[in-house]
């Protein structure tokens, strides 16, 4: 059973010794670290070595919990992914330590306040674009190819043009024309 650590900045500027000091005073074995890596990236090679090394009874220890996860989302879901292989977690900054019953009531109850918020965001959204529906506004990208660009098109290709020069002329792109088009004819 060992505590294995887990290092994060976001950039080449920024110096991990913080976070090496706190992970190493809390009796870390082994640290991973990723250095210039944005929490926002999917790709983190010190993280991902970091999970395959845990073993069941171990704890991943982190100096606080924006170094884990990308998103409260993703943090619930790393450490559920942890649980789910007998490894416990620890957030030093939070004091949140999954492997105590408190921890795991703490941890949980974030985890309920996470879903809250997804849930009252996805209602706000659904509510705005109801509003804007009943207004008449409806939501997406405006449409690139006109009634009149499909006819300028059409004569262009006419006069002796093909798809993509007479795309090129009227400024939309070869596949929205070809799409325009196929359209247009049904």
């Amino acid at each position: 059973m060992s505590l294995i650590g887990y290092a994060r900045v976001s950039t080449a500027e920024q110096d991990l010794a913080l976070q090496l000091d706190a992970l190493n005073a809390a009796g870390a074995s082994r640290i991973f670290e990723d250095r210039g890596i944005s929490g926002a990236k999917t790709e983190r090679p010190g993280l991902t070595a970091a999970l395959s090394f845990l073993r069941e009874g171990d704890t991943m220890v982190v100096w606080k919990l924006d170094r884990l996860g990308r998103s409260m989302t993703h943090l619930l879901q790393t450490v559920a992914e942890l649980e789910g292989r007998g490894v416990g977690f620890k957030s030093l900054t939070e004091n949140i330590d999954t492997t105590t019953p408190t921890g795991r009531l703490v941890f949980h109850i974030f985890g309920a306040l996470g879903q809250f918020e997804r849930d009252l965001i996805r209602e706000r959204t659904n509510a705005g674009l109801a509003a804007a529906a009943a207004r008449g506004r409806k939501g997406g990208r405006p449409i690139a190819v006109t009634t009149d660009k499909i006819l300028r098109a059409r004569e262009l290709m006419a006069s002796g043009l093909n798809v993509r020069e007479a795309a090129a002329r009227i400024k939309i792109s070869k596949s929205a024309l070809y799409a325009a088009l196929k359209k247009d004819a049904m």
